[in-house]
């Protein structure tokens, strides 16, 4: 008899950016959006029913979320354990607190030994029962440098070393639990990891520093029926034999995320056979606009014309137009504000041409701009499409450089400096705006 799986990941609760108030409710309604992914992935798991929940980690933006927040978790899981369906929760980077030492937000439902409920927080094999037979589920949650080594162990070693030293402490610790599994039961292994053949969005920025990337050689393994991933916020299927697969986050988290799908996988298995399909959920719109009016006669009247044309009612928006400094008198904002209003939130973006730019372009190959940091932060005060994640860049890009040493850390900054360098290059190469030009004006 096939046991049927609900397996979700990355669901974020909590994540605000792009939201405004809604005065009916006086929640933020990105809150709003992001939990009704998560109702919709739950009703699933009820009506039809599941025999098991797998959540692959991240179950908010930081182990520390509102009170408000975690009782809307609470609330849906709560519908689980109620309709007594066995639910795994792994621990994911963004559940642990300060990188792993001070606990994880999920723990409190093993402190508050919710039935059914089991806590993924450390590398362990759980054998389950379901309503349809057993299963064994070993849980690999987000695992940090210190996790699997101390300084000591690694004096002297280079990056790469360090890495490789890394995989294969991990790949002992997996073989043991592969070791003691049962051969008759299905298994699945419940991963937040990093792999190396993934593709990546901004995940890679917010835990450089804090983890590591694994082969995918490591998961698949002829043990596993089924490896349920996490941390990555794009679906994607890495392997078939056995199925590896992303099932990506419920809701997008920026525009970065705006042309992917979003939902949960569903399965149905037994030992040695696995029917897998990914159900996308109802999500908030993300839409960008981009229009060149440097060659226009009628600037505002191509700009109006986009907007028109962009299909923006109730999505999350951005306008990003090239324009020439002297035609930016030809251009009415209210009336662009205006256009735009029936937007959920938007954001317009000019970038004005510079026929000047690559004399303007900080020079990041000087000596004194090698430290990385200052690198870093020239950088990123010219990249508006990264503005959210600023903040998180460059508190992931310090402990990095914090970890490795000093030494290292200036090494580093030379290739920093070197490779956005190129960037710029690059951005002058390809007639991009002056990074002093480019304005962004938000508006809920």
């Amino acid at each position: 008899m096939a046991i049927k799986v609900l397996h979700l990941s990355d669901i974020h609760l909590g994540s605000t950016t792009h939201g405004k108030l809604n005065p009916q409710t006086g929640l933020n309604t990105r809150l709003e959006d992001f939990m009704a992914a998560l109702t919709t992935c739950i009703d699933r798991a009820i009506n039809e029913p599941a025999d098991l929940v797998l959540f692959g980690g991240d179950a908010f933006p930081d182990a520390t979320p509102p009170p408000l927040v975690q009782q809307m978790f609470a609330k849906q899981f709560r519908r689980l354990a109620d309709a007594g369906i066995p639910t795994v929760l792994l621990v994911g980077n963004h559940d642990q607190y300060s990188q792993g030492v001070g606990g994880a937000s999920l723990a409190i439902y093993r402190s508050l030994a919710v039935p059914n409920f089991t806590v993924g927080d450390t590398i362990a094999t759980h054998r389950l029962n379901t309503n349809a037979g057993d299963i064994q589920i070993i849980t690999l949650p987000w695992i940090t440098r210190s996790t699997l080594l101390t300084k000591s162990e690694t004096e002297g070693f280079s990056m790469s070393e360090v890495s490789q030293f890394l995989i294969d402490r991990l790949q002992v610790v997996l073989e043991g639990e592969i070791r003691q599994l049962d051969p008759q039961l299905p298994t699945i292994l419940l991963a937040h990891v990093m792999v190396d053949t993934a593709t990546y969005g901004a995940e890679r920025f917010l835990a450089a520093g804090k983890g590591f990337t694994i082969p995918l050689s490591m998961l698949t393994r002829d043990a596993f029926d089924y490896v349920a991933l996490g941390h990555v916020h794009r679906h994607q299927v890495l392997a078939t034999d056995p199925l590896v697969v992303y099932p990506g986050s419920i809701e997008r988290v920026d525009f970065g995320e705006e042309n992917e799908a979003k939902g949960y996988c569903w399965l149905e298995i037994a030992k040695g056979s696995v029917q897998f399909e990914f159900c996308a959920v109802p999500t908030r719109v993300f839409r960008t606009i981009e229009v060149d009016v440097t060659q226009a006669a009628n600037p505002q009247e191509k700009l109006l014309r986009a907007i028109q044309k962009g299909n923006i009612e109730q999505a999350i928006t951005r306008l990003i137009y090239k324009v020439k400094a002297e035609q930016l008198a030809e251009i009415d904002d209210r009336l662009l504000h205006e256009a735009m209003a029936i937007a959920h939130n938007y954001a317009l973006i000019p970038e004005v041409v510079s026929q000047n730019l690559r004399s303007r372009l900080p020079d990041l190959g000087t000596a004194a701009a090698l430290d990385p940091m200052t690198a870093l932060k020239t950088y990123m005060s010219t990249r508006e499409d990264l503005k959210n994640l600023e903040s998180d860049i460059l508190n992931a890009a310090q402990a990095l450089l914090s970890e490795i040493g000093s030494e290292i850390g200036s090494e580093i900054g030379n290739e920093i400096g070197k490779g956005l360098q190129l960037e710029f290059a690059k951005s002058a190469d390809t007639a991009q705006s002056h990074p002093a030009s480019q304005l962004l004006i938000s508006f809920p």
